[in-house]
């Protein structure tokens, strides 16, 4: 796949518009010059970006929290994840966010790439670590954040995955990152927390 050979794929902007500016999401109308020239509209969310941590417990289980989402109205099994503030490190930001959701510690930390998550109409990328070497502590949440915390078997996991239990997209991304990880099929790179 040459990248450098994509123009008659790419669309290029030519007026962009505000729709919606929240405190934490951007709605984007933009039209757009398409590769045959005519022009159209995109209509997408601009999203600060987030991390998604697979915390990794010495017994073999994985931690999970448990919440409500709003959206869908309904309590969803995830690992843990939260936004970037502006300007934050991504491993910062995943370090600070599982604290913050379980109270436990990374010893060691693995980048594992990153995904998009609605890739047709919103910006949104989540940036994928693992940590091992937990130390418990409590948990550190917003106060208008409600999380149980659900460690679970990887064989738990995988089923719920499977079952439909668990439905949400970046969980579904880390199982199978988990999967390879465990399997030998893709290797991490682990640093100590500091």
């Amino acid at each position: 796949m040459d990248m450098n050979n994509d123009a008659h794929l790419i669309e290029k902007p030519l007026k962009q518009e505000t729709l919606f500016e929240g405190g934490f999401l951007r709605a984007r109308r933009d039209t757009v010059q398409l590769p045959n020239g005519h022009s159209t509209t995109r209509e997408y969310i601009v999203h600060p970006g987030a991390v998604v941590v697979v915390p990794m417990l010495d017994d073999g289980r994985v931690l999970m929290v448990r919440q409500y989402r709003y959206p869908i109205g309904r309590v969803m099994i995830e690992f843990p994840a939260g936004k970037l503030d502006a300007g934050e490190d991504p491993l910062s930001c995943g370090q600070r966010e599982l604290l913050e959701e379980t109270g436990y510690r990374g010893g060691a930390w693995a980048a594992a790439g990153a995904m998009h998550v609605a890739i047709a109409y919103s910006t949104e990328i989540i940036h994928i670590f693992f940590a091992r070497g937990l130390q418990p502590g409590p948990a550190q949440t917003d106060v208008d954040e409600f999380i149980d915390v659900h460690p679970m078997t990887v064989e738990e996991l995988f089923a719920a995955c499977r079952n439909g239990d668990i439905t949400d997209s970046k969980t579904l991304a880390c199982a199978l990152w988990l999967q390879n990880v465990r399997n030998g099929a893709w290797e991490l790179t682990w640093k100590p927390a500091d």
